[in-house]
């Protein structure tokens, strides 16, 4: 009998979970009860704190899946048994006391620095005039700058959180590179995934939003990756 998994998706740093429609569609037309989580970005507690409960509010076991600094978000918390396996999109994947801040200092700025200082609350944005080719190049002009202007700021303490649990090294793992990612250098997410030994392909013309604008590609490794370990459980 084929097992059937949530599918539950995590947004990163300066975007909201609206971003995910494309993939949502997508799943949710081929079945798979679909949950995207609203993170708050106010602290990696916080965040890890709403995964949870949208992980606890399923019945059954699901495929968690992080975008960019949700990957950090769901490396903490997908410890959890109620994770089948993860998934990351274009995302952070640290190690045990290590951070996303410590990730993208490994490797050099390609947005042309665009992720501000913080301010004086603690927050960081996304400069707007560079968030179209920094963030989004993929994507239409006047919706990169609809996403400008609505991002999600994300506390400057949460990039600086150091892991204290590490899913991906107890967890079945899938990984997406976007190869003309400008937030987060390709070779950095290359890099990390080698190291996880995550099952990694990649979208080579995408940029940083890969889940936006090539929703059926991510989709299907969400598919595979679903596929892959409900056959282990059935064969355990």
């Amino acid at each position: 009998m084929k097992q059937q998994f949530n599918v539950v998706l995590v947004h990163g740093a300066f975007a909201d979970g609206s971003g995910w429609q494309p993939v949502f569609q997508l799943l949710t037309a081929k079945g798979y009860n679909v949950v995207v989580v609203q993170n708050p970005c106010i602290s990696m507690e916080e965040d890890v704190a709403a995964v949870t409960r949208a992980l606890d509010a399923q019945d059954g076991r699901s495929i968690l899946v992080g975008h960019s600094y949700g990957g950090a978000v769901i490396t903490q918390a997908g410890v959890s048994d109620k994770v089948a396996a993860l998934v990351y999109v274009a995302a952070f994947q640290p190690d045990e006391g290590e951070s996303a801040l410590d990730l993208v200092m490994s490797a050099p700025d390609l947005s042309g620095g665009a992720v501000q200082a913080p301010d004086a609350n603690g927050f960081i944005f996304f400069a707007r005039e560079k968030f179209h080719s920094g963030f989004c190049a993929d994507l239409p002009p006047d919706e990169a700058a609809f996403m400008a202007a609505s991002q999600a700021p994300v506390a400057a303490r949460a990039f600086a959180f150091k892991m204290t649990n590490v899913a991906w090294k107890v967890k079945p793992t899938w990984a997406i590179v976007a190869g003309q990612d400008k937030a987060i250098n390709p070779e950095i997410e290359r890099r990390i995934y080698k190291r996880s030994k995550s099952t990694t392909s990649e979208i080579a013309e995408a940029s940083h939003v890969a889940y936006m604008s090539h929703p059926q590609e991510v989709a299907a490794v969400i598919e595979a990756a679903a596929a892959a370990v409900g056959k282990r459980a059935v064969v355990a």
